[in-house]
């Protein structure tokens, strides 16, 4: 069917829509989007079986290109393809080691293999939802492994909408599924900080053990893992001061390091952090060399302990050392001092605050092996060793500390985080409910009362002779006090 003409003199305007029935019996629309790098019209087209239905599809592309929604021109990407050049070139080169291994184990063992056939345009969230509950079912992993916990799928939806938006931000695609799609629901584990006893009989046992003085840091300062580990001599600047009395001996023979009641105070400073990285493969292909995991593999790469930069821009801080820390790190200076020696050429120096038997930076899962040793030596409950982080923070809400200041000491970037760490402990509650029962049931006469020491007689007939030589403004008020009215004692002229 031809298309009708226009009426004579009449054009339809420039950039104007299209719709017509073709030669193969299908309707067609022609959209203009915009136009391309080189200077020509971007014009796209949509093929419907019926008229309705390619003006609905040529209204919502017109409705994109209005509101500044429009993708960029050619097929779109599959979401395999879109993935795997994100995690590789995007997110590689700009996030934390740490970061990608989790993006990368979600990439390739989850979403690749669940959504990656869709087009990335045509990716709706239930696709999402879909892989979500299949991800949590007992049949989804090989080898009859349990279901995955709600903790892996949820990191799953964060990568996937984390590689959405910069899939919109590039105009691949106009909007990202994975907002609106529902993740599981994460059952957030009850975290209780350390009481005041706990922690003191967490620190009396630290300082009997080899590196105990990294717990004794953890529980005050509240410093992450690897930030603790990381933590060189370099970093640490402490100032002594005098603790005995003014123009003693001690003072004119020693110096403030040398006091018997000498005190001392300092700076942490946090450069850097130390991490755990898995080794790779170094042979090719990948797993030729016999061994499953890359540790075993003779030519590996890549793993080990490494240092590396803190978490955030926040992180990079200087926190204040109490005094008892900077006992605690002096006395673990002299243990190190002792280990150097028994170590003799063995010793690697690398500066580290806390080391192992020969002077190199602690092993993550050692550290780890320490501290539940410690937590049974003490006699304290099973706990992370995260929650001495939460402790030391619970301590600076309980000291009244401010927000920003809090921010600063703990490194963090957003005060939502301070929600998470910060916990309302039972003795605070104690308290706060002391203070609003002291405050609404107060007592204004038995506060009166109670305002200071009963007087003696003695004194209240001191009060009544000085009344007398005062004068009469000043007067009254004093004997008002002592609720003799206009009565003083015999022989006192009382002002008229």
């Amino acid at each position: 069917m031809a298309r009708k003409k226009r009426p004579e003199g009449t054009r339809r305007p420039n950039g104007a829509s299209s719709i017509y029935l073709g030669k193969d019996g299908k309707w067609h629309g022609w959209v203009t989007m915009g136009v391309h790098d080189d200077g020509k019209p971007d014009r796209r087209h949509v093929k419907k079986s019926s008229e309705a239905e390619v003006i609905e599809a040529v209204r919502e592309l017109e409705r994109m290109r209005d509101s500044g929604k429009v993708r960029k021109p050619g097929r779109a990407w599959t979401v395999e393809k879109w993935l795997r050049y994100w995690v590789e070139n995007i997110a590689a080169p700009s996030v934390r080691h740490t970061t990608m291994v989790g993006y990368r184990s979600s990439v390739y063992n989850h979403l690749i293999p669940g959504i990656g056939k869709h087009r990335i345009d045509k990716l709706q969230p239930e696709h999402l939802e879909a892989l979500y509950r299949r991800m949590q079912e007992e049949n989804y992993t090989p080898k009859g492994k349990p279901a995955l916990r709600p903790g892996t799928v949820h990191l799953a939806h964060r990568t996937v909408r984390a590689a959405l938006n910069e899939a919109v931000r590039r105009r691949h695609i106009v909007e990202n599924p994975a907002r609106i799609a529902k993740p599981p629901r994460i059952e957030e584990e009850e975290i209780v900080p350390f009481s005041q006893d706990e922690a003191r009989r967490l620190i009396e046992a630290a300082s009997a053990m080899r590196n105990g003085a990294r717990y004794i840091v953890a529980l005050s300062l509240g410093l992450r893992r690897g930030e603790a580990l990381g933590l060189k001599w370099s970093d640490i600047s402490i100032t002594w001061k005098h603790g005995c009395v003014r123009n003693s001996a001690c003072r004119q023979k020693l110096s403030p390091k040398e006091c018997a009641a000498r005190r001392g105070s300092g700076t942490v400073t946090i450069r850097r952090a130390l991490q755990q990285r898995t080794w790779q493969h170094g042979c090719e292909p990948a797993g030729s060399c016999g061994h499953r995991l890359g540790a075993h593999c003779p030519d590996r790469h890549g793993g080990g302990v490494v240092a590396s930069e803190t978490k955030s821009r926040a992180g990079r801080r200087t926190v204040g050392v109490p005094h008892q820390v900077v006992e605690a790190l002096e006395a673990h200076r002299v243990r190190q001092e002792q280990d150097r020696d028994h170590a003799a050429n063995l010793w690697e120096e690398g500066g580290w605050v806390f080391t192992n038997l020969l002077g190199r930076p602690v092993h993550p899962t050692e550290d780890h092996r320490a501290w539940k040793a410690l937590l049974r030596e003490a006699g304290v409950r099973d706990a992370r060793l995260h929650d001495a982080r939460h402790t030391a923070a619970t301590v600076l809400l309980v000291l009244k500390v401010p927000l920003p200041a809090v921010m600063e000491l703990m490194g963090w970037s957003d005060a939502g985080i301070a929600k998470r760490y910060m916990h309302v402990t039972d003795d605070l509650v104690t308290a706060v409910a002391e203070q609003v029962g002291g405050h609404i049931w107060a007592d204004a006469g038995a506060a009166a009362d109670d305002g200071g020491p009963e007087l003696s007689e003695d004194q209240r007939d001191g009060i009544r002779r000085l009344a007398g030589s005062l004068p009469d403004h000043l007067a009254r008020p004093l004997l008002a006090l002592l609720g003799d009215g206009d009565d003083g004692p015999a022989g006192v002229p009382i002002p008229a």
